[in-house]
């Protein structure tokens, strides 16, 4: 890995150590309990470090993983078997999550990362057929997936959490027309975006400080987060933090509607190909 992907697979040691936190909660919106694992010490550093350099919460990455968890669900329930976790890092979703049988999870990271996820969760059973998937997103992993028996005529669901941010304009580009292509009639894409309002908001440029000394920047932000998807024929539906976060009390702002322009706001996508 270079040093930017070492950087970003680092993030995904903070989000394990945020969702240890979340499932020791009585109120937990999920239970995750392979995060204080797969995070290890190194994930419990970078968290008080995050929350004392930024006093930044972990409120968004716990109701962005609830509300993942539950698209992901239904979306398996609607008839896409395969499920595609792109920049998967510590996701345990393959572990925890109820699967109908039939589910095969495929989990892409770079090489590094999943044969350190391997060792960590060596023994335990996944809950659906797991299929690591060792590629750099920035190489052909389109034609690794498919040597892994990923079928492009049979409906699946993409899953890209927290890594947008991290890209340029091109690459997010090029990473939707990628999954536009290997996408059968049904399929459904899921994401979250950072906004570009919230991108420029005062309070977050000490998330976004941090973000740069650990070595991964922010890049990539909008605030018309539907059109990468209906640009090529899909239908998109936008769900602002907000409004989950509201209704599970992690969120500590008023939900205003989406057609108010200049609000700080992180967008929940879920696309399907028709």
């Amino acid at each position: 890995m270079d040093n930017a992907g070492e950087a970003i697979a680092a993030t995904g040691l903070l989000v394990a150590a945020m969702r240890a936190e979340e499932s020791a909660r009585e109120d937990a919106l999920f239970t995750d309990p392979f995060a204080e694992r797969l995070a290890g010490e190194a994930g419990r550093r970078l968290l008080a470090e995050a929350t004392s350099d930024t006093a930044q919460s972990s409120g968004q990455i716990v109701i962005r993983t609830r509300f993942w968890d539950e698209a992901l669900l239904r979306a398996r329930a609607d008839g896409a078997a395969q499920v595609v976790i792109l920049a998967a890092g510590m996701d345990a979703r393959a572990y925890r999550l109820p699967w109908p049988a039939g589910t095969t999870v495929y989990e892409v990271d770079q090489p590094q990362v999943i044969a350190t996820k391997d060792e960590l969760l060596a023994g335990e059973q996944p809950r659906c057929r797991r299929v690591a998937v060792g590629v750099d997103l920035a190489d052909d992993w389109p034609k690794t997936l498919l040597s892994h028996g990923f079928s492009p005529t049979s409906r699946s669901v993409w899953l890209i959490e927290g890594l947008l941010q991290y890209l340029q304009a091109s690459d997010v580009d090029a990473l939707f027309a990628r999954i536009d292509t290997l996408s059968a009639p049904g399929s459904q894409l899921l994401y979250d975006i950072v906004g570009a309002t919230l991108m420029e908001a005062p309070f977050l440029q000490p998330t976004l400080e941090f973000m740069r000394q650990l070595g991964a920047p922010w890049t990539f932000s909008t605030d018309a987060p539907a059109a990468l998807v209906e640009e090529r024929g899909w239908t998109a539906t936008v769900t602002d933090v907000a409004e989950p976060g509201t209704r599970w009390n992690r969120w500590e702002h008023p939900v205003v509607p989406l057609e108010v322009p200049g609000v700080p706001r992180g967008y929940f996508v879920e696309a399907a190909k028709t």
